[in-house]
């Protein structure tokens, strides 16, 4: 099992709001980001691809600027009343908005806040590092510091055998 989990090996890059990443064994990556200067065109132009459908769509369907105002409660995920902070977490970071990219402590507390569910700086911090350890949540530093996502099923199943 141990040679199995030492074999799994992933790097992320981030290009402005884009993100790509590349997974396999630790050569595999190692191997791949020697290529990846003959790769970055091919990623610049699906992404390009991207660019182009994202301005389409707000150029048919421009946000009234009374819209873009939203409550609190409309920006972030409703969940229900929990018994712990790690619940609220998880039951945050499981929800579309936590799922839709990594989410800073600032952002996850603010979140927690919108449901009504308020707790000290230190409980959230202790009960996601005690997540990140036990490999339900992945975690890495930004430059706006430290993000958290809920860990990939196939990474927990694996870490299960």
């Amino acid at each position: 099992m141990a040679k199995r989990l030492s074999e799994n090996f992933s790097i992320r890059v981030k290009v402005g709001e884009y993100e790509v990443e590349v997974k396999g064994s630790r050569s595999e990556v190692l191997e791949t980001i020697k290529e990846l200067p003959s790769l970055v065109p091919s990623f610049s132009k699906a992404f390009e691809s991207l660019k182009t459908k994202g301005a389409e769509a707000a150029v048919k369907a421009p946000v009234p600027a009374a819209a873009r105002a939203e409550s609190p409660l409309e920006r972030y995920p409703k969940i229900s009343k929990v018994e712990s902070c790690s619940e609220a977490l998880l039951r945050v970071l499981e929800s579309d908005w936590g799922k839709w990219r990594p989410r800073t402590v600032t952002e996850l507390k603010e979140a927690l806040a919108a449901n009504d569910m308020h707790f000290p700086g230190r409980t959230l911090a202790g009960d996601l590092l005690a997540l990140v350890r036990k490999g339900v949540v992945r975690c890495w530093k930004t430059d706006k510091g430290y993000v958290y996502i809920l860990a990939e099923k196939e990474v927990l199943a694996q870490q299960g055998e």
